[in-house]
């Protein structure tokens, strides 16, 4: 049989040698792995076939509320109104239970609410005051007569909402499912901050 010209046998074969104990090393130090690249591609295959968990939609505060979850001021707001308020010069939130801070006090009297939370935002050129409040369902019947009476303009559709400018306070009601959400803004409120608030109450 022709040799290959220029081929050493007196080379190759240790060089043969050693490369098949650098590849038996290999295959050695390999060993501890085999269990976990099985374990790897048997967790993948299994993944990919069984059937992925459906994200759970968030509750409005107001689901939350009727649900008897605990209420609290970030709940209230979506992140740019959040923001929005957090970032006002001066700005400083107490959240508590305090009645609502509405001039319309026949109503309020009337309605019996019970507060589920307050927040009271203080500003270098401003305060705002919500409040979220359960009511009797009776009281709601009432609520357009009694706070258009007070000088409150209001409308009625799926929720009544009434509202009253007096100098520089701006006063917001919205009352829908046995809720109450009312706003007191005094010098300064970002823009829409009534129907931005409703919008994240009851989505």
């Amino acid at each position: 049989m022709a040799r290959v010209g220029g081929r050493n046998s007196w080379i190759a074969v240790p060089v043969g040698l050693v490369c098949a104990a650098v590849l038996g090393v290999l295959v050695w130090l390999s060993l501890p792995m085999i269990p976990v690249a099985v374990a790897w591609v048997g967790d993948t295959l299994r993944a990919a076939t069984s059937p992925q968990p459906q994200a759970t939609p968030a509750l409005t505060p107001a689901q939350e509320a009727a649900g008897g979850a605990a209420i609290d001021c970030r709940t209230l707001y979506a992140d740019d109104l959040w923001n929005e308020l957090m970032w006002r010069p001066g700005s400083l939130l107490d959240q508590s239970a305090a009645p609502a801070a509405t001039s319309a006090t026949a109503f309020a009297d009337a309605a019996s609410p019970e507060v589920l939370v307050t927040c009271t935002w203080r500003f270098d050129d401003g305060e705002i005051v919500t409040t979220l409040a359960k009511i009797d369902p009776e009281a709601s019947s009432i609520a357009e007569a009694a706070l258009s009476g007070d000088g409150y303009a209001c409308r009625a559709g799926e929720q009544l909402t009434c509202t009253r400018e007096d100098g520089a306070v701006l006063e917001e009601h919205t009352l829908r499912d046995g809720l109450w959400l009312v706003s007191v803004a005094s010098r300064w409120h970002p823009e829409d901050y009534g129907p931005r608030l409703d919008r994240t109450v009851w989505g």
